[in-house]
């Protein structure tokens, strides 16, 4: 019974190696093989010695940058199509230069041919100037940037934060005063002081006279503020913060 290896498993050191050493070996030897050929058309189309030996590394050359071209420039980008193309039309004179090569040298086709001197002669021109080409068009995509505004219209960027001023704030005036608690005053007359501050202020002298009066009872101004209004504002300390009945009625 066959064990599963795990699919995360390191691939061995020998195959690791073919990968890594082996690509550019295998390169070298392919370049290699194809340069006899690509000389032999070379010196069949008129060059001489030592000339003809460039007709292998153009083409090799033009073949890998071309291709690199292609493969590293993004989507979009100005000359990556035309990379694509240079790098086909590379590969397709590498292989026919390889086969043409052979078939004369076996006897299958003349090498005399106008047409064929014709192709074989416009490779070095074409690579340098499809070369010149790649080397001038720019890596970036061609897509439209997105129109600035005007400079006058720009806005301006903030570059101090900006502090909020706030007004002075009067004392809270409370909504709901708190309601009579069961307080026991040692005057009775407290209790009908204490009802005038269920209008969300401090009464006054007046008020508080008023309101006596009404209920039958009588008290001194001195009295009615020193002794009545200070035992419901010593039991009940927060009447006495309430915004005095004066300045109510000027707001």
């Amino acid at each position: 019974m066959a064990i599963a290896q795990p699919t995360g498993a390191r691939a061995p050191w020998y195959a690791r190696t073919a990968t890594t050493a082996g690509r550019p070996v295998v390169l070298g030897i392919a370049l290699a093989m194809c340069a006899p050929g690509e000389y032999h058309l070379a010196r069949l189309a008129g060059w001489s010695d030592p000339w003809a030996y460039g007709m292998p590394a153009t083409l090799s050359a033009y073949a890998g940058i071309a291709a690199v071209v292609a493969a590293s420039r993004p989507k979009g980008a100005r000359g990556r199509f035309s990379a694509i193309v240079g790098a086909t039309v590379a590969i397709l004179l590498a292989l026919a230069a390889q086969i043409g090569a052979h078939l004369i040298s076996t006897g299958h086709m003349a090498g005399n041919q106008a047409w064929l001197i014709g192709l074989i002669s416009a490779v070095p021109p074409a690579t340098v100037g499809h070369l010149l080409h790649l080397a001038t068009t720019p890596a970036t995509s061609s897509r439209p940037s997105e129109p600035q505004p005007p400079r006058d219209q720009q806005p301006v960027p903030v570059t101090a934060p900006l502090t909020a001023v706030t007004a002075p704030s009067l004392p809270p005036r409370p909504t709901e005063p708190p309601a009579l608690p069961p307080v026991n005053y040692s005057d009775p007359r407290c209790a009908i002081i204490r009802r005038l501050y269920d209008g969300g202020h401090r009464p006054g002298t007046a008020t508080m006279r008023t309101a006596l009066a009404a209920a039958g009872h009588t008290a001194s101004d001195g009295m009615i503020r020193g002794t009545l209004r200070a035992e419901v504002e010593r039991l009940e300390p927060v009447l006495a913060t309430y915004p005095p009945e004066q300045q109510l009625r000027a707001a």
